[in-house]
């Protein structure tokens, strides 16, 4: 038995699946060949047992030898300080990945996760709020990674758990087509997904959420 397990929910609506952030887990796992298995916790009931691994009653969390770890950028971390498949141990690797692992939750998450919830619920239309926030985001945010992704293949030397975030942020911001002006954020996501990690962590969860159907 492994010692390693990652909770989720047991069932999501269609709309987030493909998406949960227990994918992200899923992926460096797959990618480090750490063995580990899956738990679930109610989508619809969450009690006293969620809320003390996860005080905002969120997944993923993982279980490593009896730490709990919550929020999936300290996962990755935490699994890419375990694995040089996924960070390289050398100080100046590990710092670039490390500064990546950051950028994409506080600079371009930040910016695309409110946008993509606006798109998700139907409610872009010209407000002041929302025009400051597609322009936030386009302006200061994508462009400035489509500069960066021009030239690059990943966003350090290799492939790293960086990507692993990145591209899973690029991803749901892609889902409702802002790529389409960023030809290589959007080859970059592609190339990302590709990996037969991506592609098993992927089917992994779709199957897991469609068997509680």
């Amino acid at each position: 038995m492994s010692d390693l397990i990652l909770t989720t929910y047991d069932w999501v609506p269609d709309m987030p699946r493909g998406f949960v952030r227990d994918i992200r887990v899923r992926w460096a796992l797959e990618e480090a060949g750490l063995a580990y298995r899956v738990e679930s916790v109610p989508f619809k009931d969450r009690g006293p047992e969620h809320f003390s691994h996860q005080p905002f009653g969120q997944v993923p969390w993982l279980i490593d030898d009896g730490l709990s770890i919550f929020e999936s950028g300290a996962i990755l971390l935490h699994l890419a300080e375990r694995s040089d498949k996924l960070m390289p141990p050398d100080p100046r690797g590990s710092a670039e990945v490390k500064e990546w692992l950051f950028a994409a939750l506080n600079s371009v998450e930040m910016a695309s996760l409110p946008w993509s919830l606006l798109k998700f619920m139907g409610k872009t239309s010209d407000t002041p709020g929302w025009t400051f926030l597609d322009d936030f985001l386009h302006k200061h945010r994508l462009k400035h990674m489509e500069t960066v992704l021009t030239d690059r293949e990943w966003l350090t030397g290799g492939f790293s758990v960086a990507d692993i975030l990145m591209a899973d942020v690029l991803r749901l911001v892609d889902r409702f087509d802002g790529l389409a002006d960023y030809p290589a954020c959007r080859r970059y996501v592609t190339r990302a997904t590709d990996r037969p990690a991506f592609t098993k962590a992927h089917a992994d969860q779709m199957a897991h959420f469609a068997a509680a159907d």
